[in-house]
């Protein structure tokens, strides 16, 4: 459970930067979500691999 609670506060970190770009159009927040984006990406496939690998080692 672990790699779920770093899913979920990199998630939470981004919120404010979500609330910032959408509703007040700031570019520089949309900025940091779209580097928080790519870390949710990078951290999902590695979470995906070591799933895969327990799954498959049983």
């Amino acid at each position: 459970m672990n790699r779920f609670a770093e899913v979920r506060d990199l998630v939470m970190s981004l919120e404010g930067d979500f609330s910032k770009f959408y509703d007040k159009n700031n570019k520089a927040a949309g900025t940091r979500i779209r580097k928080g984006m790519q870390e949710l990406k990078s951290l999902s496939q590695s979470i995906r691999l070591e799933v895969q690998n327990m799954k498959n080692n049983g």
